[in-house]
């Protein structure tokens, strides 16, 4: 069961991290420009995709956090 939840976690990152933009941008042009019906489902996957939109913002510019933490990163390909 572990396992599985560890395959659904992993599955869930990669799917937010490469399909977030195409939601956020997409979903309005579905909705507005080819009138697209109505899903409340979409919707809340939009939101979800807003929030994390957000957070890697705030992450990013604001508090300028890194993901690595040791002092050995860097862009030089070292």
């Amino acid at each position: 069961m572990k396992r599985i939840l560890k395959d659904l976690y992993g599955a869930g990152i990669l799917f937010f991290y490469y399909v977030k933009w195409f939601i956020i941008i997409g979903l309005p042009v579905l909705y507005f420009g080819l009138d697209y019906k109505r899903n409340y489902i979409l919707d809340i996957l939009w939101i979800w995709c807003i929030i994390l939109a957000v957070k890697d913002f705030v992450y990013r510019f604001i508090l300028k956090k890194s993901y690595c933490n040791s002092g050995k990163c860097s862009s030089k390909g070292e």
